[in-house]
């Protein structure tokens, strides 16, 4: 489809030389002689580009152009000046004009300047676009008790400068919740720095984090700058961190210490200034009590524990989730969403998600690329694994074991209750009527982790 352009200006010469250079240039051009008939063109039918002349019968080139902005057309607007007027012109730019060519027009440099705003306006178009992609990326989609949690979470742990550890088994979205933190935060404008501890190897991880310098190893022909360096002012996002090994985990405890980073083979140091976002599908109380994790590095990343909750846990959401990845993955492969029909929403609901949030996304991609038809049925999840599949009951709500059903009810409930006594743990065990030590181990079992620092210090304690 050919760029439109709109050209008005009250000289008949005009209209046509600078009309027939630019549909030579393969542009679409209308042309209008006053201001008045430009606001009803640009009404009915929108254009690329509009080239305004100031001085014009009526309605002024200015007066045209506030009209414009007043109606929200947002396409560039190039003004013509005569030698007489660039205070107008200029005054036309901070109005919010894209540029302006003085008369005697030049053909060629009106051409150019034409070209540039149809060029910025697509420039516009697709940063509109990948900020609208980053936001639906970054979305958290689920209504669920512990999913308002956990947006309650994020949202005050992200405007400060504290250290979050990220709980949660695989597939369950802590790489997102990290990118939410960061996106919410005062260093939002600055990187997002991931490493994950758990793909790299041993020998590597520390010049991955650290940086190396020429020489320093074989295979190191040049400098290099490390994830902390490379993260300076913004945020860095240690995944899986409790797979670091203990070697490497000294030399992270140093530079969360000391805010400085020495280059593998170097003998200077690199200051930083980092925030570090640490994630886990680990319990590391017990790594540490297998001498596998630092005790003082837990700390330091534990400021504020968040707990990711798996899928499973999130009956409610299957649906809405499942409707968000549809509609991504049309848009994805230019496609018409598919449709759930009762059975395979109860289906998917029934279906214990060993993968999680990661397998349900999977899960609707192949839904989407090999059911033929517009609708999906529980005969079309027939792929998934058995064991963890229920056939659903029609009538009502999806099968659930009698003990799962109970888990379910019994880590709501102290979640509830936390909740009630903001994150004490002395607190909620009197209000339970248990001891704490025996609202330790329930939260454990259930993967809630401890709200504060000095509870998860009172937790090793109790332990040890």
């Amino acid at each position: 489809m050919k760029p439109s352009v709109l050209i008005v200006d009250d000289e008949a010469g005009v209209r046509s030389a600078l009309g027939a250079v630019l549909r030579d240039e393969g542009y679409a051009v209308d042309a209008v002689d006053s201001g008045e008939a430009c606001i009803d063109r640009a009404a009915r039918s929108p254009y690329d580009v509009i080239v305004l002349d100031i001085w014009l019968p009526g309605m002024d080139g200015l007066a045209t152009l506030a009209r414009l902005r007043e109606r929200r057309v947002d396409a560039p607007i190039v003004m013509i000046s005569g030698h007489g007027n660039i205070e107008s012109a200029v005054r036309a730019i901070k109005m919010g004009a894209f540029d302006f060519v003085e008369k005697p027009l030049s053909l060629a440099k009106a051409v150019l300047v034409v070209g540039n705003a149809l060029r910025q306006r697509r420039l516009e178009a697709e940063n509109r676009a990948l900020r609208a992609d980053v936001d639906r990326r970054l979305t958290m989609v689920g209504e669920s008790y512990v999913m308002t949690q956990l947006r309650e979470q994020v949202a005050m742990a992200a405007p400060t400068n504290g250290r979050v550890l990220i709980y949660g088994e695989n597939g369950t979205g802590k790489e997102l919740v990290a990118r939410s933190i960061h996106a919410l935060s005062r260093r939002r404008t600055g990187p997002f720095v991931e490493v994950n501890c758990a793909a790299i190897p041993e020998e590597l991880i520390e010049s991955e984090l650290f940086g190396h310098i020429k020489g320093a190893f074989t295979g190191a022909v040049a400098d290099r700058r490390g994830k902390f360096e490379m993260a300076d002012g913004g945020t860095l996002f240690l995944d899986e961190i409790g797979d670091m090994s203990l070697k490497t985990q000294a030399k992270v405890l140093r530079a969360l210490q000391e805010q400085v980073v020495e280059p593998v083979g170097g003998s200077g140091t690199v200051k930083v200034d980092v925030r570090v976002l640490a994630a886990t599908n680990k319990e590391l109380p017990s790594e540490i009590r297998a001498g596998r994790f630092r005790e003082d590095l837990y700390f330091r990343l534990n400021v504020i524990p968040v707990f990711v909750p798996p899928l499973r846990d999130r009956g409610d959401d299957i649906p809405l989730l499942g409707e968000h990845f549809m509609a991504e993955l049309a848009r994805e492969y230019g496609r018409r969403p598919k449709k759930l029909d009762p059975g395979a929403a109860l289906g998917l609901r029934s279906y214990r998600w060993p993968g999680n949030v990661r397998e349900l996304r999977n899960v609707i991609e192949r839904l989407m690329i090999m059911v033929p038809g517009d609708t999906i049925t529980f005969a079309d999840l027939a792929f998934l694994d058995g064991a963890n599949l229920a056939i659903p009951d029609p009538q009502g709500a999806p099968p659930l074991p009698l003990h799962d059903a109970r888990d379910r009810f019994e880590r709501d409930y102290i979640l509830r209750a936390l909740s009630a006594q903001q994150g004490n743990i002395s607190r909620t065990a009197e209000a339970l009527g248990v001891e704490r030590s025996n609202l330790y181990r329930k939260m454990r079992a259930f993967g809630i982790a401890p709200a504060r620092k000095v509870e998860a210090e009172e937790e090793l304690k109790a332990d040890s």
